[in-house]
């Protein structure tokens, strides 16, 4: 019998992508698939919305808001598949992309990724864009890579096999950022490596504008700095190697801008993160664009406008390809309805002739 294969999709106030990505879920080629959508305490129309996919393959649920890593425990529980694929509720999966990573699979102690690509409204302009994460690797070959040069695979692009995802354990619900990058490491210590499917591929719609953009209060920074406390320790528990220590080096370097100046209590942890790795961290800098602020109003205020700026970018680019994708679509349904009322229109018998003449 063909494996069974668990779509798992927690849900938060996700009421204008829900029925995208439902219905994406739904379409994979892949037959043996149950869905499980948790809401995950919506104020707005998502919960309702879900419920009207329901069926024998596809169940929802509804729970007290705990954020995502509890909505994704839930449905975990739930599961009865010999393969979890996880879905954030406004992503979508190519038709195939389950289908092609199973036919790949060799052994359930490899840990499957496949392609991913960036989109807003319009998920068939995506940007696929390789990193040297999209290969074959070995879990610290891996690890070195994500952490040394500042890549991640995005959540939906993991295919994880039962045995794999019961040795790593359950999501870490105090996590408030980067809960999928810490479950993932863990994940990916239980395995014997990584085998990537370059033809699975996944559609990642961008909500933010970078790393700044979801790290905005004391829990929050607090929680991404146990998270890299965490990947640093996962890293050197399968080698303590100098290639290792430099990697975490480089980690702790690009992530310092996140903490500071808000944070000084963690800017001293990470420092002596550091010296332990016979290194140092420099103050972070910030873009020559910046520097004239840092100058004459200083470093807090020089930050919030290197994140003001880039998002303000970021709402414009948002509304003109929500434009083009309102226009487009208005386009294909003027089609579709064209080409309907054709179909329904009565077909004239062309061997017979009409009074004048003419067929």
């Amino acid at each position: 019998m063909k494996a069974l294969v668990s779509i798992l999709i927690p849900a938060f106030n996700a009421q204008e992508w829900i029925a995208d990505t439902l219905r994406s879920a739904i379409a994979q080629t892949w037959e043996r698939k149950e869905i499980i959508v948790v809401d995950d305490g919506s104020t707005d129309q998502t919960l309702a919305i879900a419920r009207q996919f329901e069926s024998d393959f596809l169940r929802v649920i509804t729970q007290k808001n705990q954020g995502a890593a509890a909505a994704r425990n839930l449905a975990l529980s739930l599961s009865r598949g010999d393969y979890l694929q996880w879905l954030d509720a406004d992503d979508l999966l190519a038709p195939d992309k389950v289908a092609r990573q199973v036919e790949e699979c060799r052994s359930k102690r490899i840990l499957l990724s496949s392609a991913w690509g960036k989109f807003l409204y319009r998920h068939y302009r995506a940007k696929f864009v390789p990193t040297a994460l999209w290969c074959d690797l070995s879990p610290t070959d891996f690890l070195l890579r994500k952490m040394g040069q500042n890549l991640f695979m995005q959540t939906a692009t993991w295919l994880v096999s039962r045995e794999l995802t019961e040795a790593a354990g359950p999501w870490n619900t105090q996590l408030l950022g980067d809960d999928d990058g810490e479950y993932f490491c863990r994940v990916l210590l239980q395995s014997d490596g990584v085998r990537f499917v370059s033809e699975a591929k996944v559609y990642y719609r961008a909500s933010g504008v970078g790393s700044l953009s979801y790290i905005g209060s004391d829990r929050k920074r607090e929680a991404h700095w146990r998270s890299m406390e965490l990947h640093i320790d996962y890293l050197r528990s399968l080698e303590d190697s100098p290639k290792v220590r430099d990697a975490c080096l480089k980690y702790l370097h690009n992530s310092q801008i996140q903490f500071y100046p808000e944070s000084p209590d963690i800017v001293q942890q990470a420092e002596r993160k550091a010296r332990e790795l016979g290194g140092h961290l420099d103050r972070p800098r910030l873009s020559w664009k910046y520097s004239w602020i840092k100058a004459s109003f200083g470093w807090g205020l020089a930050k919030r406008a290197g994140m003001f700026l880039p998002r303000a970018k970021w709402s414009l680019i948002r509304f003109w390809d929500k434009a083009f994708f309102c226009i487009e679509d208005r386009h294909r349904r003027a089609f579709a309805n064209m080409k309907s009322r054709a179909s329904r229109r009565p077909r004239i018998d062309s061997n017979r002739e009409s009074h004048s003449g003419i067929l």
